[in-house]
Parts: C-alpha cells; sequence; structure tokens
C-alpha cells in the first residue's frame, strides 16, 4: 500500500494558514522559497520589455512576494498565486518607473547613437543585412564594449508601447498595459484587506459587546434600541461599544502594548 503525501499546493496552503496564525520570519522564509519560481516567472517576462538586469527585478519581486504573504488571508479561499501576482509585479513596476527617471544619457552617447544609426542604415543599404556591434564599433572608431552601452543607454530610455506583448497565455495575449496596476483595484484590495481583519477582530468579541457595535455603527440604531435588542440598559450598551472597540484596536494594532509600562 502506497504511502499518500499531501501535494506541494496543500503543503504550502498549511504553511500559509500557519503563518497566517503565528507570523514568524522562518515560517515567511520558507514561503518565500516554495514561492521562488513566480517571481522569476514575472522577472523572466518583464525583463523582455526593459533593459534593466533580470537579476535586479528578480530581487525587487521578493519584496512583493513578502508583503503578499503578509497580507495573505487563507481563510477567504482566495489561490495564493493569483494573490501574491499583483504584489510581485507592481514591485518591480514601480522599480522601472523610479530607475527611468534617473537614467541620464551623456551627450557622447547621444550623438554616438545617431551616428550608429546611420552606420546601421547605410550598411544595410549596401550589404544588405544588419551590422554586427563590431562592424558598427570599427566605424565609429570605438570598443564594442563602449558601442553596446550605448545602445544599451539608449533601450533604457525608450518608451514602450501599452499594447506590447508580454507573454501569451492559452490563446489570449497579455499586454504590458495589462501588467500596469489598477490603482481603483488597489485601493479596493486594500480595503477588502482592512473589511477582514476588522470582521476577525469583531468575530473575537463577546457575543453582546459584539452585537452592541454592529447594531450601532452598521446597522444605524440608537443605544436604547439596542438596549432593548440585547436586554441591558442604554448605559450598558456604551459600555459594551467603548470596551470592544479598545479590545479590537490592541487586536489589529498589538504593538500599542509594547508602549504600556
Amino acid at each position: 500500500m502506497l504511502a499518500t503525501q499531501s501535494s506541494p499546493h496543500a503543503r504550502g496552503m498549511d504553511l500559509l494558514i500557519a503563518y497566517h496564525q503565528k507570523p514568524s520570519v522562518q515560517l515567511r522564509n520558507r514561503l518565500v522559497q516554495m514561492n521562488a519560481g513566480l517571481v522569476r516567472k514575472i522577472a523572466h517576462r518583464i525583463s523582455h520589455q526593459c533593459a534593466e538586469p533580470y537579476e535586479d527585478l528578480e530581487q525587487i519581486g521578493y519584496l512583493g512576494l513578502i508583503r503578499a504573504i503578509e497580507r495573505f488571508d487563507p481563510t477567504q479561499g482566495c489561490a495564493f498565486s493569483s494573490f501574491a501576482v499583483p504584489y510581485i509585479r507592481g514591485e518591480m513596476l514601480h522599480f522601472l518607473r523610479d530607475r527611468s527617471g534617473t537614467v541620464k544619457i551623456p551627450r557622447r552617447w547621444q550623438q554616438l547613437s545617431k551616428e550608429g544609426q546611420r552606420v546601421r542604415e547605410a550598411f544595410f543599404a549596401q550589404a544588405g543585412r544588419q551590422p554586427t556591434d563590431h562592424e558598427v564599433a570599427e566605424e565609429l572608431g570605438i570598443s564594442v564594449y563602449e558601442w553596446r552601452e550605448c545602445k544599451l543607454a539608449s533601450r533604457n530610455r525608450m518608451p514602450l508601447s501599452l499594447d506590447a506583448t508580454v507573454c501569451n497565455q492559452m490563446d489570449t495575449a497579455m499586454t504590458l498595459g495589462d501588467t500596469l496596476p489598477d490603482n481603483h483595484y488597489q485601493t479596493l484590495q486594500a480595503l477588502e484587506e482592512d473589511r477582514q481583519q476588522l470582521q476577525r477582530a469583531m468575530g473575537q468579541l463577546e457575543d453582546k459587546t459584539r452585537q452592541a457595535i454592529e447594531f450601532v455603527f452598521i446597522r444605524d440604531l440608537s443605544r436604547k434600541e439596542v438596549a432593548e435588542k440585547i436586554g441591558v440598559s442604554p448605559m450598558t450598551v456604551t459600555r459594551r461599544i467603548h470596551r470592544g472597540i479598545q479590545q479590537m484596536v490592541l487586536m489589529l494594532h498589538p504593538q500599542v502594548l509594547q508602549t504600556e509600562p
């Protein structure tokens, strides 16, 4: 009889649940290692659309992966990979956006780029093919290394079309525009994360305290109406609400406890 083994997906979800219940650096690092392939896949796709080294994009992507691990709620039934992709991709694109504003091409390279273009056009008209980097560098009287650096700098400043294809998924092409973060979606995602955290904190309150908060702040009932519903005095409702809010603050922001003497 063969021993059954859990799938990598199941093991990953077990770790995510464990991390959600009790975060630790050790668990987080294991989750990063398990999902490193997702970061490498996205870095590989984006590296073909820019001049930044793949290795830099990969390292930046891990920051997004860590953010996703810290914010993921396994009780919501969402696949972690679907949840993590916007975080990973967003970190890389933000990195590219920040880098693009700091790249300055030396005037000499700007001139060499123009002269190199003329050399390539003339060579193609004569030989019927594109010249190699060695042939262009020799015609310009510079080293092959400098010519390649000049080309790289020019590519880094060249704007990309949002319609540029990043990859093909089944029979649908994914464009660069599809990978850009949607600010409205990110806002909704942040609100949903806040709602989930608030809901978890509410679920840990004593029943009547939770009911008092829900009736007052969600159903917009008066404290007198709430008192009649849950069988206590209006003053007790006020005290329960005050105590419940304090408890929720400590649940949502445990660092507050560290400031107590």
